[in-house]
């Protein structure tokens, strides 16, 4: 029997993780909308996904465990060091969900847990 790590989520996502969601969605929307959409974030209540749910509903693939930053929040889960949620949006269309910040730390406790839920904000 393969036994289950405890995974430690912090209650609110860490200050630099906004910026950082915002770089991204800049990527895919306006200055403008990715600044708007941030602002929604930042007021969104903590709510839960299926890591598994999360890879299905944006499209992605898993990062393999050989990424520098998938290992660090491996060795993280395994020191219980609490991770911070996830930042997502939901595409215009609503044909997917974009992982705006949080796209190793959901590879990382995917590597553990596929079922595990995955505290984040969403709009």
């Amino acid at each position: 029997m393969v036994k289950r790590v405890e995974i430690t989520w912090r209650k609110q996502p860490e200050n630099h993780d906004y910026p950082a969601a915002e770089s991204y969605l800049r990527l895919l929307y306006t200055n403008r909308a990715a600044a708007s959409l941030v602002t929604r974030l930042r007021r969104a209540p903590i709510v839960e996904f299926k890591a598994k749910d999360l890879f299905r509903a944006s499209g992605l693939s898993l990062l393999g465990i050989s990424n520098s930053h998938v290992k660090k929040d491996q060795a993280n889960i395994r020191s219980r060091t609490a991770l911070s949620p996830l930042l997502l949006a939901r595409m215009e269309d609503h044909s997917k969900v974009i992982i705006a910040d949080g796209y190793h730390r959901l590879c990382a406790v995917y590597s553990f847990n596929e079922d595990a839920l995955i505290p984040c904000k969403i709009v």
